[in-house]
């Protein structure tokens, strides 16, 4: 009885070491897990700003062409702004002149559709 006793006893001993085992193992695997996922979230930041910093500089090299467009519409803009008021300037009056001619060259006609 007393060598069944010791052998319950050598695999207790023998389970619980293994069970230690086990946890330790689980416990190495959690740590290089979080150390992956550190090191994971680390290279997407590091992209992450390259990205960014690569999105700056070209967004710095076109809005300042955008600006510069955008003046030259403006230019352009009040330029043939400036050129349709010279036109109304001067043929302002001639139309105004034709219009009032019709107005009052009034035709005193009877209409075709009217009976006589």
């Amino acid at each position: 009885m007393a060598s069944n006793t010791q052998g319950i006893q050598q695999l207790l001993a023998a389970e619980k070491k293994a069970a230690d085992k086990v946890g330790e193992a689980r416990k190495r695997k959690a740590r290089r897990l979080k150390q992956a996922k550190d090191e994971a979230t680390e290279e997407i930041e590091k992209y992450r700003a390259e990205r960014e910093r690569t999105f700056k500089e070209f967004e710095a090299k076109h809005v300042g062409s955008r600006e510069g467009v955008s003046n030259k519409i403006d230019a352009d803009t009040r330029v043939r702004i400036d050129e349709m008021n010279r036109a109304l300037a001067t043929q302002k009056e001639p139309v105004i002149q034709d219009v009032l001619s019709f107005v009052y060259a009034i035709k005193t006609e009877v209409h075709k559709n009217q009976r006589e």
